[in-house]
Formats: structure tokens, sequence, C-alpha cells
């Protein structure tokens, strides 16, 4: 989706990036593309990263470790108002959702890029937001928890509930420090586990129990909300494909649904969205049980661009970090229902630095050799597109998360997705950091998988089967690398030239903990030989 005027659309000259890796370059790319003036932050450990050297200004947080740099609400604020920043776009993960980012801008004058400080604060709660929801009408997953509900109360409540059930913290989000728990014995041990996880990684212990949904699909659907009363969803993303609570593979739109299924979750996702007056792009996520396609229930709503938008996308033609950026200046939508056309399918998958091999176990090193073979990135890129934030050169440590990349193809059908994807990963090179690329191309070449019959355990149970997995980068390889860098000059040090296309380092899979994007007129990802 394009704009007349680069102003008019969105009416900010200069907006901060309160990111890093992947999602920092994409939405930097759009930035660029509307002539508006763009902001990075970067931790000690980020100095020398892309998305640093692609903004038009770059702003120091502080040392390595997140909660001294990406998460300090301060000291991104402080960039903003130090570089004249109209609007902090925050990207997902760090503070993305996080209420008191948004209202420190409000309080220096600066617009956010996300809903407004009530529908952040209803959606992170979960037990408050399935009250919300419930009243509307929106089916929710059976269970129970109430703030300040000790482990013994809910012991009690366990009962009415029903086993198996699914024990999550209230606050928490991503699958981290949700247990399932199938038997009562097995109950106090798994919330005391669980409220650790809770009270440590989100600074609020309440739990909550749901009936368990035995092999369902996670299907989730992506809306839009302007200020002038326009609410729109643009179809549904399938996210069923995932490890540990964590989505590996995304698609849309899920080979499940039928036009009618899709219309009456898409509305059901609107409802939700009206339900705390919403603004901005968010995500509703829904649960569907095995067997009934016409049956879901609402889990959570992500109040936040989505990892898997790339897919969305795809299949409608629009760019959604500009619709954000439109409805966060307060202009309308400038778009109705009708208007949301799906063609197509696109598939994404996400590139990690981690060793499949040795239980999915984090990797690092330095990205010997990155080569992406010349395949864009950002939301014009079609029908193959990587979505990165190294090249070759770039350190991957473990402070960040460690998603490199996504590979994303689209296809008049789901096969043709599919199979376009599956090339994309074979032909995308990162040498001298270990990648799961091995094991995505197993999974896509699934007979399950290219069946669409899928659910959340799927990957999990062609893991214990053995099926899938990734070698590790052989000596030969490296010293291949080696070969390449020395024949070619080695890795380009510095700053390169923002403006300057063509000699911009080619983006990989392969490197940098954390999320990576690539800049919209390149590309990124990575794979491992």
């Amino acid at each position: 989706m394009t704009s007349e005027t680069p102003h008019d659309a969105t009416g900010f000259r200069t907006v901060l990036v309160a990111n890093r890796g992947e999602i920092a370059c994409r939405v930097i790319g759009t930035l660029r593309r509307l002539g508006v003036r763009s902001v990075a932050v970067f931790s000690d450990a980020d100095a020398g990263a892309r998305h640093v050297r692609e903004a038009d200004v770059a702003v120091r947080l502080g040392p390595a470790p997140a909660a001294q740099s990406y998460l300090d609400v301060d000291a991104v604020v402080a960039a903003a108002v130090a570089t004249g920043a109209d609007a902090v776009h925050p990207g997902y993960g760090f503070l993305s959702e996080n209420p008191a980012l948004a209202r420190a801008c409000e309080r220096a004058g600066i617009a956010f890029v996300g809903p407004g400080v009530d529908a952040l604060e209803a959606m992170a709660d979960k037990l408050a937001a399935k009250a919300i929801v419930g009243a509307r009408g929106v089916p929710v997953v059976p269970g129970a928890g109430e703030p300040g509900m000790s482990d013994d109360d809910l012991v009690a409540v366990a009962g009415a509930v029903g086993f198996p059930l699914l024990v999550k913290p209230s606050a928490g989000g991503g699958g981290k420090g949700m247990v399932v728990v199938r038997a009562a014995d097995d109950l106090p041990g798994a919330l005391a586990s669980a409220r650790r996880v809770a009270a440590s990684s989100f600074g609020d212990d309440t739990l909550l129990l749901e009936r368990l949904v035995e092999a369902p699909r996670h299907i989730e659907v992506q809306v839009l909300a302007d200020t002038h009363g326009t609410v729109v969803h643009l179809g549904e993303r399938e996210c069923s494909l995932q490890r540990r609570h964590q989505k590996v593979v995304e698609e849309a739109p899920s080979p499940l649904l039928t036009p009618a299924q899709r219309a009456r979750m898409g509305e059901a996702a609107c409802e939700v969205a009206r339900s705390v007056g919403y603004v901005g792009a968010g995500t509703v996520e829904f649960l569907v049980p095995a067997g009934s396609p016409d049956e879901f229930f609402f889990i959570e709503m992500n109040t936040r661009l989505q990892v898997e938008h790339p897919v969305t996308e795809l299949v409608t033609g629009l760019d959604l970090v500009e619709l954000q950026l439109r409805v966060a200046s307060g202009a309308p939508l400038g778009i109705a229902q009708d208007d949301v056309v799906l063609r197509g399918h696109a598939v994404e998958a996400r590139l990690y630095a981690e060793s499949p091999e040795r239980g999915f176990l984090p990797a690092t090193g330095s990205v010997l050799v990155y080569d992406d073979d010349g395949v864009p990135s950002g939301p014009d890129a079609a029908p193959l597109r990587l979505d990165s934030g190294i090249s070759t050169g770039a350190v991957v440590g473990g402070h960040y998360d460690p998603m490199l990349a996504k590979a994303v193809a689209w296809g008049e059908t789901r096969e043709h997705a599919v199979d376009r994807l599956d090339g994309l990963l074979a032909r995308t090179v990162v040498l001298g950091v270990e990648t799961n690329t091995a094991f995505l191309r197993s999974l896509l070449a699934d007979p399950e998988v290219r069946a669409g019959r899928l659910d959340t355990g799927l990957i999990d149970r062609l893991v214990a089967s053995g099926a899938g997995g990734a070698r590790a980068v052989a000596w030969v390889d490296l010293v291949a690398a080696a070969l390449f860098v020395a024949s070619s000059g080695g890795a380009e040090p510095g700053v390169v030239d923002r403006f300057a296309a063509d000699s911009r380092d080619k983006p990989g899979f392969g490197g940098a903990g954390g999320a990576g994007d690539d800049d919209p007129w390149r590309g990124g990802g990575g794979g491992s030989w």
C-alpha cells in the first residue's frame, strides 16, 4: 500500500523505532518509503547492527542487557524527545505492550503507535480480557481464576474446570509459564512452577486455569481500527505449527476455514476490538477444537504488530506498518471491510539461531558468510520475501531472542506457496552460526503439513519421533567461509551508506540474537549448510 505524499499519510515527520533487528528494519523501510525520518535505538551489543546503519539517526540506550536498554522506558522517551520524534513505534516484544511506554509518550506529547493505555491494560490481564469479551458474546475457553487466589484456592476449583487443564499466568504471553496438567495430583507442583515463572517474567504471579482443548488449531485474526469508529479484519492466520507454545511456521489463510467460518471468526475478532475501544493493529487469537471447525474460543488479544504479519500483507496487498502510522496520526483507516480481498496463499517460516540436534538450544557466534540470493524484503516483496536484520560479520549473542529472520513465500495455491518457501530456504545461506533451516525444510515436507492437517502438538510429535533435524555447521563449511571472506576482502566494517542500495550488506538468516528484518528494497534471511 502506498501513499500519495509522504507526510499526508501519517502526519509524522520523525518516528523513533523502539526495537532492534528484523522488526526495526521492517518499520524503517516503510518510513523511508513514506519520506519520514527514522530514529533507531541501540544497546552496546547492537552498536554496529543493521537497523542502526539503516536509520537516519541512531541513539544509544545503554548496556547490552535489555533491562538497561530496550526495556528502559525513560531512555526510550528521552531519545525520542532529543531527536524531535513525533511518534514512537514499538515493534513487537520489548515495550510493545507495556502501558508505561504509552503513558510516558503521552506525557511527552509524542504519539504511541499502538492502542490506548486502557486497551493495553485490559488485554494484558487475561482474566479481565476473558470477562470483557465473554460479556460481548465472544466464546471463551471454560476456566477459573481471580486475582489473589492462592494455590489452595486454585486446587479447590480445578475439579469444576475439569482435567486435563492448562495453568496460565494471567499477565503472560508467548506460552511462557504455561503448564499442562492431566491429573489432580500434579496440580500443586505445576502451580508452584508457573507462579515462579510468572513472578520473574511478568512481575505478576496471578494464575488462571483453563480447560485444555486437546490437539487444537491455533488461528488468529488480524484487526485494524481507527479513531473514527472503523473496525475491520484482514482475515486469519493459521499458527498451529508450534513448538512449546512458540510459533514456528504461519500461513494465511488457514487451510481449515470456509468463507462462512472466516466471516464468523472475523466478526468475533472485531467485537473483541470494539469491547475495549481498540485503536491500531491488533491480533485476536482463537483455539479451534480438533474435528470441530465451527467452534472457536478466544484465547487473548495481542495489542501490537505480530511477528507473522507478512503473510497477511502478501495476501491482502496492504502495508500494515503504514496503516498503523496512519491510524496513530488520527487519520481515518481509509479501507472498509468490503475492500479487504484475500488473494492466493502465503507461508512464513521463522529462522532461529538454534540447534535442533541439541534440543533447540540457542546458538551463538559470528556470521562468516550470509547470502540472501538477492531476495527482497518488506511489504512490496512478492512472491518471495526475506525479512532479516543481519549481514555478513554480524555477531550472534545471547542477550536477545534467537529469532534471526523470516522467510515468506506467496503462491496462487497453498501447495505452490509451500514449494516456493522450501526453495527459498534451500538457497539462503548462513555460515558460522547454526540455524534451524534444515529442520524447517523437513517440517514443510511432512505429509501432514502438506495436507494441511495441523494442530499445536504436531511439531512436538514429529520431534519425539525423530523427524526433522539439522546438522551442525561442519569444518568444511567454515573453511569455505574463510576462503570466501578472504577472497572478497572480508566483511565490510563500520557504517554503510544507507542511501546507496548497491552498497548495503546482504542480509541473512544466520545471526544476531533477537528479531531481525531487512530493508524493503533488499532482503534478509538465512539458512545453514
